[in-house]
C-alpha cells in the first residue's frame, strides 16, 4: 500500500494538463497511471494539424501538441507509471492497479482525477444485417493502423458516420491512395466540425450522404459491398431507395463513449445523456475528492477545450487537498434544444471568475438565441446565426449574475426562436 496526494488516471491530453496545473498550484506528490506504453493518449495517432490554436497560439499536429505537455510533466518531475492498468477505485479513493513491474498496486489517494478518455462505438452496437466479413474497422482503429502501424486497411472505402474521426480518415485514406466512395450519415446534418467537412470532404470531392444509413453488409471472407438506404424523419430506411456501393473497407465513425466503468464501480453518478460523470463547477463528482475532465466527462470537439477544462480540474483538486470543499450547488437544467450542460451544478460562492458553462444542442438551429434563466428571469439572450450538434457551445456565468440573483434555486439553459 502506498499513499499519494493526487492520482490521475490517464496520461492523455486531459491527464497531462491536469497534472501540470495541480503542480503549479502546489501539489508535489502526484502520480499518473497510464495503461498504454507511452503518454499522449489518442493524440499520438492524430498526425494531422489543427491542434493548439487556442492553447499555444500556433498550429500543431497531435503528437506535437502532446509533446508540449509531456515535456512539461517531465520538467516538473511528475511520476508516470506506464503499462499500468487500473482495475478498481472505491468510494474511499483506494485504487487497485496492476503492471508487470510492480504486480498488484494499492494506492490510497488524497484526491483522484478521472481522465480515461473515451472509446468508439463498435459494429455490435449498430445491428446492421449482413455477414461478419473482414474489412470492417472503427475509424480510430484504422487511424492507428495507418498512422502508427503503417498498414492500409483497404483501397475502396465507405465511411458510416460523419463524426470528426470519420471525416479526418476520409481525407487520410484518400491521401494514402484509397478511393473513399461516400460518407454516410444517418442524421440530416453532419455530427463533425464544419471545418472538417470542408477540408476533408469538399476539398477532395467526397460525397456526404445525409439522412442515409447502411442497411446491409455483404461479403464472404472480405467485405464486397454495402447497401445504403435513405431514411425518413424517424430514421427508418425507406424501401426502394437502396443503392449498392462496392467496397472492400467500411470505417465506422458512429459516436464515442466515455470510458466510465471505473467511475461507475466506485459509485460516481453518470449522466444518462453524455455517459460521463455529473459534476459541479469544480468538476468534482458526487464523491468528494474525485474529479473528472476531458472526454471521460463529455466528448469534446477541440483538444484545446480538453486542456482548459483539465487545467481547471487540476486546480480544484489542489484546492480540495488544501481543505477547500464544495457541495452540489444550484442545479443547471438543460432543456429546449440543449442536450446537457457541464457543469450540472454550480456553487455561487465558488465562482470568483467567469465560469464557462459548456453544452451541445440537439439539432441544427438557424438564427436562434441561447437563453439563460436564473430562476424565472431571463438574464442572457444571445443571438446565434447557426447552432449545430457537432460544435460545442458555451456561455459565461459571472460572479455578478449570482450576486444579482442571491435566491436563485435553478439555472436553465435553452434555445429560443426569439
Amino acid at each position: 500500500m502506498m499513499d499519494k496526494e493526487l492520482v490521475i488516471i490517464g496520461a492523455g491530453p486531459a491527464g497531462l494538463a491536469a497534472a501540470v496545473r495541480a503542480h503549479e498550484e502546489g501539489v508535489r506528490d502526484i502520480l499518473i497511471l497510464e495503461r498504454d506504453d507511452a503518454p499522449g493518449g489518442i493524440l499520438n495517432q492524430c498526425i494531422h494539424n489543427g491542434f493548439g490554436l487556442h492553447t499555444f497560439r500556433e498550429e500543431l499536429t497531435g503528437p506535437e501538441y502532446a509533446q508540449r505537455y509531456i515535456e512539461k510533466v517531465r520538467e516538473l518531475g511528475i511520476e508516470i507509471k506506464l503499462d499500468t492498468m487500473v482495475l478498481d477505485i472505491d468510494s474511499e479513493r483506494l485504487i487497485t492497479a496492476v503492471n508487470s513491474e510492480d504486480g498488484i498496486l494499492e494506492i490510497r489517494a488524497g484526491a483522484i482525477i478521472l481522465a480515461m478518455g473515451c472509446r468508439e462505438r463498435p459494429r455490435g452496437a449498430l445491428n446492421i444485417p449482413g455477414s461478419r466479413c473482414a474489412g470492417i474497422f472503427t475509424a480510430g482503429t484504422a487511424q492507428r493502423l495507418v498512422n502508427i502501424e503503417g498498414y492500409m486497411p483497404g483501397r475502396e472505402v465507405v465511411i458510416l458516420g460523419s463524426g470528426d474521426i470519420g471525416l479526418i480518415m476520409a481525407r487520410r485514406m484518400t491521401l494514402e491512395g484509397a478511393k473513399v466512395k461516400a460518407v454516410v450519415e444517418l442524421m440530416p446534418y453532419s455530427t463533425g466540425l464544419k471545418r472538417n467537412i470542408v477540408q476533408c470532404l469538399d476539398d477532395y470531392g467526397i460525397p456526404l450522404l445525409l439522412s442515409h444509413t447502411i442497411t446491409r453488409i455483404s461479403g464472404k471472407k472480405r467485405l464486397e459491398s454495402v447497401t445504403v438506404s435513405r431514411v425518413d424523419d424517424k430514421r427508418r430506411p425507406i424501401e426502394g431507395t437502396e443503392q449498392v456501393i462496392a467496397c472492400d473497407t467500411l470505417l465506422l465513425s458512429v459516436g464515442l463513449l466515455p470510458e466510465n466503468e471505473l467511475s461507475r464501480n466506485c459509485g460516481v453518478e453518470l449522466s444518462p445523456v453524455t455517459g460521463g460523470p455529473v459534476v459541479n463547477e469544480s468538476l468534482q463528482t458526487n464523491i468528494p475528492g474525485i474529479f473528472a475532465c476531458g472526454n471521460v466527462l463529455h466528448v469534446h470537439d477541440l483538444v484545446d477545450n480538453v486542456s482548459a477544462e483539465s487545467s481547471l480540474a487540476g486546480a480544484n483538486a489542489a484546492k480540495f487537498l488544501r481543505g477547500e470543499t464544495s457541495g452540489r450547488g444550484i442545479p443547471v437544467k438543460a432543456t429546449g434544444g440543449v442536450r446537457y450542460t457541464v457543469p450540472s451544478f454550480v456553487n455561487p460562492s465558488r465562482v470568483a471568475v467567469p465560469l464557462e458553462l459548456r453544452f451541445r444542442v440537439d439539432n441544427v438551429y438557424m438564427d436562434s438565441f441561447i437563453s439563460v434563466y436564473f430562476g424565472d428571469v431571463r438574464e442572457m439572450h444571445t443571438k446565434k446565426r447557426i447552432l449545430t450538434p457537432g460544435e460545442m457551445e458555451k456561455v459565461l456565468l459571472r460572479p455578478e449574475h449570482f450576486a444579482k440573483y442571491p435566491d436563485c434555486r435553478e439555472i436553465t439553459v435553452k434555445v429560443e426562436a426569439e
